[in-house]
């Protein structure tokens, strides 16, 4: 007979062949490194300018960063941290290569769906990346105890305190503190405060908000990482609910990022596990834009449209049912999303059933389904498989235009939901705005 002993027992070995295994993928270090950028990439991809126009004007101003020349000087090479001092520092026929930024605190975007298998992780990545490479500052928060945008971002060991769990303790903590406060007499407080949650619960809610972010392989993205361990949050949320009836569970992570200064990032990407749960709940009523990915098979068009009902139901109950705990905490409900999109993942063009299936799509979500799909190409089926996305991975590794391909892909679809993104963000900084 075998009991839990014998999983913990299993889970052991397998986190620890795990870590072997993780480390390995960075091979030949155990550190994940951007590599470099062409000149080619930076004038055709993130300039947009004549790559001879590139040339002169680094030749120009000696001051500027001028990269890594290769030993035949046929090609420089840039990394991430100079490409964006060019971006401060150079104009092309007075126009600035800085990305648009409106006022006010960074976007938040949950990408999520309960159909695994689906693109969440290579969707969040890549919007990430591609964030990045256009010069903006990014937060990912990674909700899903598979870890797997973490270790894209090259991170392999994770404490599981320095996970959503811990921010979702440390929130418990101080509600419970505030919620106590709100008494004249203390003893009136028909619930307990931080002194008598349990000893593990206090000690990770002793850390500070910005204990939780981790830098990665790229200068301008930070992480909030995940791993397997994380899992535990779904039993470990309901056990301090029911220590804490009055604490709103699902407005733990936008409590927390109410506490970022609104400058330190421009876009905020949660990658969401594949269910519904007190992890989900809590993205979904942090973000700003919802983006929900899907595959091009009936399969995934019934899952999504099981997950659009599930959320909603779950949403709507908790509309009902802590509206007056919310409105204690400064939540407004029913909570309110900028926008919601829909992303066609894995999408094969030439495919009849991918064609047929995007079409019902558009059919019946109309202008809600984003017009560029992910198109599922050689480089994009490595990104997945070696952990690098398509902006990682050297060019020279592979012919240039199978390359090139994937990367237009995935530009056709960050192009769409920076438009999405700016959107919202010009509105509600008007918004605010207006109300102040």
């Amino acid at each position: 007979m075998r009991d839990h002993n014998d999983l913990l027992t299993m889970n052991e070995r397998s986190l620890a062949q795990q870590a072997a295994v993780r480390k390995a993928t960075f091979l030949p270090g155990e550190v994940k490194e951007l590599r470099p950028f062409s000149i080619w990439e930076i004038s055709q991809f993130m300039f947009d300018v004549p790559a001879d126009t590139l040339r002169k004007k680094l030749a120009e101003d000696p001051s500027l960063p001028q990269g890594l020349t290769e030993e035949d000087g046929r090609q420089r090479w840039f990394s991430l941290e100079e490409i964006n001092e060019l971006r401060r520092r150079m104009r092309f026929r007075g126009r600035t290569l800085q990305p648009a930024r409106p006022k006010g605190r960074a976007m938040r975007v949950a990408v999520s769906n309960f159909k695994g298998g689906v693109g969440k992780t290579v969707v969040a990545q890549h919007l990430a990346n591609a964030a990045a490479l256009d010069g903006y500052r990014v937060l990912c928060i990674d909700f899903d105890p598979q870890a797997t945008l973490t270790h894209s971002m090259g991170i392999t060991e994770v404490k599981e305190w320095n996970t959503v769990w811990g921010i979702m303790c440390r929130d418990l903590c101080r509600e419970a503190d505030r919620i106590m406060e709100g008494y004249d007499d203390p003893d009136d407080c028909p619930y307990p405060s931080s002194d008598e949650l349990p000893e593990d619960v206090r000690s990770i809610g002793a850390q500070r908000f910005q204990d939780f972010i981790q830098p990665t392989c790229w200068p301008t993205i930070d992480i909030i990482p995940s791993c397997a361990n994380a899992a535990f949050v779904e039993f470990a949320s309901a056990q301090y609910r029911s220590l804490h009836k009055a604490w709103s569970f699902f407005g733990c992570v936008a409590r927390y990022l109410d506490e970022l200064p609104d400058d330190q990032y421009d876009i905020i990407l949660f990658d969401c596990p594949p269910a519904i749960g007190y992890q989900s709940l809590n993205a979904a009523f942090a973000a700003d834009i919802l983006y929900i990915p899907s595959g091009p098979g009936y399969w995934e068009y019934d899952s999504t449209t099981s997950y659009l009902g599930q959320l909603g139901d779950a949403m709507a109950d908790i509309s009902e049912g802590f509206r007056d705990l919310a409105a204690d905490a400064g939540i407004t409900l029913p909570k309110r999303f900028s926008d919601i999109r829909l992303l066609m993942t894995r999408f094969e063009g030439a495919n009849p059933l991918h064609a047929a299936m995007m079409e019902a799509f558009q059919n019946v979500f109309g202008a809600d389904v984003c017009a560029n799909p992910i198109e599922m190409t050689r480089a994009v089926e490595q990104s997945g498989r070696f952990q690098m996305s398509v902006y990682e991975q050297d060019y020279r590794q592979m012919t240039r235009e199978t390359w090139k391909r994937a990367r237009q892909s995935f530009d056709r679809a960050y192009d769409e939901f920076l438009k999405t993104v700016l959107a919202a963000w010009t509105e509600t900084a008007s918004r605010k705005e207006a109300a102040e």
